[in-house]
């Protein structure tokens, strides 16, 4: 079944929104109440009560904008992998020219951390449960998660490239399990524990670490 969508409209001449403006902050106001459920609870645990209440909106609403529970989620989680990628990619275009690979692997061991701990319900949704759904929820997540590790492929090499990567590393495995730490920090990390900084100064000393010779 084809996901409604409506086309945004401008406002009128009184200055007062049409219609379609104020459902197009509905349906947005909906996408990141499910972010922040997603995120919390999982695929399973996961209701559309849940959303509505967080939304502020009637359950029965949800249906005007998604076909059903699946389909919100699929959205959620598309639009989490694109943000992903393009919070990386945002730090490593800022970085100055000439940026030493270490400091860039640096500054995406951050940007990471930062994005699904502190600023993306989306983020961590898509970290907490992309993994879990089945493949025709996740395919289009999938093609962001695919370009968003090749990024983290491209800075092991430049690292490798430079002479800074242990000869008894394969870059592949290498980052993998970078990944997979860096993506399990959201089952365990907690702002009660400890500062999101120290948090971050200590994955980034031991990935350099065990990376460099």
């Amino acid at each position: 079944m084809a996901r409604k969508t409506n086309a945004v409209a401008p406002a009128e001449p009184d200055g007062t929104d049409s219609s379609d403006s104020k459902s197009a902050r509905t349906r947005a106001r909906l996408l990141d109440a499910a972010a922040q459920v997603l995120s919390q609870k999982g695929f399973a645990g996961t209701r559309l009560s849940d959303i509505a209440q967080v939304a502020k909106i009637q359950a029965p609403a949800i249906y005007y904008y998604y076909p059903s529970r699946e389909d919100l989620i699929e959205d959620v989680v598309a639009t989490g992998a694109a943000s992903m990628r393009e919070h990386l990619t945002s730090v490593l275009g800022a970085l100055p020219d000439g940026t030493p690979p270490a400091d860039r692997l640096a500054a995406a061991v951050e940007a990471q951390l930062r994005h699904e701990l502190q600023l993306s319900d989306y983020a961590r949704a898509v970290v907490r449960n992309a993994n879990q759904l089945p493949d025709h929820l996740s395919a289009r997540a999938r093609e962001q998660i695919a370009e968003y590790h090749e990024i983290w492929r491209g800075l092991i090499e430049d690292l490798h490239a430079a002479g800074q990567l242990r000869p008894d590393v394969d870059p592949s495995i290498g980052r993998m399990l970078i990944m997979g730490s860096l993506n399990w920090t959201v089952e365990w990390w907690d702002p009660e524990r400890g500062e999101i900084d120290r948090t971050i100064a200590v994955a980034q000393s031991m990935i350099l670490y065990s990376l460099r010779p």
